[in-house]
């Protein structure tokens, strides 16, 4: 269970505030001075740390600047008033996680604490390179000793010492955001913040206010100067993810970051000197991208300086034994349940599956064995794979055939094709997050853990659909 402190001299406020997070699923505890939170980080280190830009003891900038000595790693989110906009600004160049105002709308708030707590767990998590042993349960890693995993293994190696910039390939479920993280790790970067974009998460018309914020009256609603995820970064690594889905209108603004080390928040005039690593990951053809006119060629060379090959689970089956082993032994860890281990005859179907989802689905499969597991070690009738559909990924895939036709003849007859196969795309998105809130009964995490996103990825896309 994840904890939290709050650190805030509003006891009401506070105490309120701790109920709902525990509501959440969270286990939170309170300080309401800047030295009672800062001795209980040093006591017990929280996972994340919300903290009031005023206490009556000292400032919470100070506070702020204790604990990220402290713990460089340690997401803190600071809660301030509009006076204190510039303070805040000035903790987030120092490394705090957002800075959110008072009054705060709590879904929101819940929203931003989701993403700081996952940050702090990718920034305090290394992955491990190929591991065995007992450190099988206790990290994530990359695993085989394949030769297409001994290459990626020592593209890892020689990069990690440089500041260049990586394009990580491969096909989704292969381990691109794991392999992004080990090379932060093994950067000197390291003790710096890491930070996680999704392109394809963040509606188009958010996306970049997200990456480069925005200054104060730029739009309706823009009240107050923001500071974007990039300047979040500074000193640190920015990892892109689906890259190849940026939005032209967008990937200018990008290249000059890669050019010239500097952005502008929208609405401003002066360029903004920002320093950090940009590591990127794509499962898209990005060479018929740039023929297709939808990626911008002088884009794809400067990403492309280090370029780095997941491969697919289906070119490395020799890896199987050992991907097996370490996901039983790290889920059954995760659950709280024994490691029952795994037949012969369940290895053996595994290997002969193709695994289109790569590791993720075998991971989803792996799982899913464990909880319906009786104690014995796993049999082949244990392992589901996708090609043994069930009824509610029938129910799906029949629904969105029902649409297939309509949407083609309307491409048949509209002159900006384009638009509509957009348009399409999206359709079909709703379609399943519908579907999926339909077979879980509303309960976003589940709907999520099923789609295969993240929850703020489903929150922005049930936001984007306009889907309650």
């Amino acid at each position: 269970m994840n904890r939290i402190l709050i650190i805030d001299d509003d006891q009401p406020l506070g105490l309120s505030f701790a109920k709902i997070l525990s509501q959440e699923g969270y286990q939170t505890e309170n300080a309401f001075t800047g030295r009672e939170g800062i001795d209980s980080v040093k006591n017990k280190p929280p996972d994340l740390v919300i903290l009031d830009i005023r206490l009556p003891d000292m400032g919470g900038l100070q506070v702020f600047e204790v604990i990220h000595d402290l713990f460089p790693k340690l997401p803190v989110i600071i809660i301030t008033a509009y006076s204190s906009t510039e303070t805040a600004i000035g903790a987030i160049q120092k490394g705090a996680f957002d800075y959110i105002y008072k009054p705060f709308d709590v879904p929101d708030m819940l929203l931003v604490i989701e993403k700081a707590v996952a940050a702090g767990h990718c920034m305090s998590s290394p992955v491990d390179v190929n591991p065995d042993g007992e450190i099988f349960s206790g990290r994530e890693a990359l695993v085989g000793s394949g030769s297409s995993m001994l290459e990626v293994y020592k593209a890892i190696g020689r990069v990690s010492a440089t500041d260049a910039t990586v394009l990580i390939r491969g096909e989704s479920g292969t381990g691109k955001e794991l392999a992004s993280r080990a090379i932060y790790n093994h950067s000197n970067r390291a003790d710096k913040p890491y930070v996680v974009v999704n392109c394809v998460a963040i509606p188009e018309t958010l996306l970049e206010s997200e990456l480069f914020g925005y200054e104060k009256g730029t739009f309706t609603g823009a009240v107050h100067k923001r500071v974007g995820k990039i300047e979040q970064a500074r000193g640190g690594t920015v990892f892109l993810d689906e890259i190849g889905d940026m939005p032209l209108s967008i990937q200018s603004k990008f290249l000059r970051l890669l050019q010239e080390n500097s952005i502008e928040r929208l609405g401003g005039k002066e360029p903004i000197d920002v320093d950090v690593r940009v590591i990127a990951a794509t499962n898209r053809d990005l060479e018929a991208a740039v023929a297709a006119g939808t990626f911008r060629e002088d884009l794809y060379y400067r990403l492309r300086v280090v370029t780095l090959t997941m491969p697919p689970l289906r070119e490395r089956k020799e890896d199987i034994d050992a991907l097996v082993e370490y996901l039983l032994t790290r889920l059954s860890a995760e659950m709280s349940l024994a490691n029952p281990g795994i037949t012969a005859e369940a290895l053996h179907k595994i290997k002969q599956y193709d695994w289109p989802g790569n590791i993720r689905e075998l991971s989803n499969s792996m799982k899913k064995a464990l909880i319906f597991n009786r104690g014995a070690p796993l049999l082949p009738e244990d392992i589901t794979l996708d090609q043994e559909k069930t009824a509610q990924g029938d129910t799906v895939n029949q629904a969105i055939a029902g649409n297939l036709k309509s949407w083609i003849r309307a491409l048949l007859r509209t002159e900006n094709q384009e638009r509509l196969f957009d348009s399409s795309l999206d359709h079909v998105a709703a379609l399943l997050i519908q579907e999926a809130l339909v077979m879980t009964q509303g309960n976003r995490s589940h709907a999520a853990k099923l789609l295969g996103i993240s929850r703020p990825t489903l929150h922005a896309k049930m936001e984007k659909f306009k889907i309650r």
